[in-house]
């Protein structure tokens, strides 16, 4: 049963990856806006579905403090494993303006959000805040956009990804149905690498960390991978920005809006600083060259499984 809930997670985010990205893809043709911005938005906000929905329930049933670890290690996570899975199976070109603005945008983002986990707290006021500064951030990128300072278009042709649906309702309900099969699918592969931990005798920390923050990421994961291999780029890149942007700002600012959050002085020290590390990392591959590369791909799935090592090592 344990193998076959794995299968059968695997299976589902594929699929539902595919049909994510295609209609990703189909709405921003339809729109006339690039694929980076539906995969900041679109793609990006939704594939971070299941950690909005994991820290909004911490925050409710009164463990608001799991908000934090969930978005730390999903955002180590993004970046390290997931892009660097993407980067290590394709080249991931990166447009020079798309570049500056959104590099800048997850700098602020991460450094706010970095000041305020080291704070201890952040209350309702400072939830507010992010929500406002994500808000404004969507706007400002569709301005941008529509006034035709672009970020860049897709990188791949249509004919890249197969059919694409080519009108906006049916792109949006093939989206639609996309996140709902890749969040069915990270569910129950998260259910089977439970019981496959359970079985293996894997220490406990190890398991929390890897299952919650790889787990709620597998959505991310597919449509990477997915936008990867179909030479969608800027779909592939505008899926673990937005991505990170959305877990910083929307899901940090949201569960404080609900609950106060109390951050664990555990979650103020090193794990912190690996997020920032990671970001910066990210920043500077993109940088040089305006491209993440094969090698820099590996060079960041090889630093996760160190993290990984590291954290079963000092608190198994």
């Amino acid at each position: 049963m344990i193998w076959l809930m794995l299968a059968g997670g695997v299976a589902m985010l594929w699929v539902g990856g595919e049909a994510f990205v295609r209609g990703g893809v189909g709405v921003a043709r339809v729109m006339k806006l690039s694929p980076l911005l539906i995969g900041m938005t679109l793609i990006g906000f939704g594939t971070s579905l299941p950690e909005l929905v994991t820290s909004l329930s911490a925050a409710l049933e009164g463990h608001p403090g799991l908000a934090v670890g969930n978005v730390v290690g999903s955002n180590i996570a993004n970046i390290l494993l997931i892009l660097g899975a993407g980067a290590a199976l394709a080249t991931i070109p990166v447009k020079p303006d798309a570049f500056r603005s959104n590099a800048v945008a997850l700098s602020a983002a991460t450094i706010v959000s970095a000041w305020l986990i080291r704070g201890g707290t952040i209350d309702r006021v400072g939830g507010a805040a992010l929500l406002l500064a994500l808000a404004l951030y969507i706007g400002f990128a569709y301005v941008r956009e529509r006034n035709g300072a672009r970020s860049g278009g897709g990188s791949g042709e249509a004919g890249a990804i197969g059919p694409y649906p080519r009108s906006l309702a049916l792109g949006l309900a093939m989206a639609g149905a996309g996140i709902v099969l890749v969040a069915a699918g990270g569910y129950v592969f998260v259910q089977g690498a439970i019981g496959l931990a359970g079985w293996l005798g894997v220490p406990g920390s190890l398991v929390g960390l890897t299952v919650v923050a790889v787990g709620t990421s597998l959505p991310e994961l597919a449509v990477t991978v997915v936008a990867s291999l179909r030479r969608q780029s800027d779909v592939a890149l505008g899926n673990i920005v937005g991505s990170c942007l959305f877990n910083l700002l929307g899901i940090l600012g949201a569960t404080a809006l609900a609950e106060p959050i109390r951050v664990p002085p555990s979650l103020q020290g090193a794990d912190l600083l690996v997020m920032v590390a990671a970001t910066g990392l990210m920043m500077l591959f993109a940088g040089t060259g305006l491209r993440i590369s094969r090698w820099e791909g590996w060079t960041m799935l090889v630093l996760y499984v160190a993290y990984i090592a590291w954290h079963g090592v000092t608190r198994a």
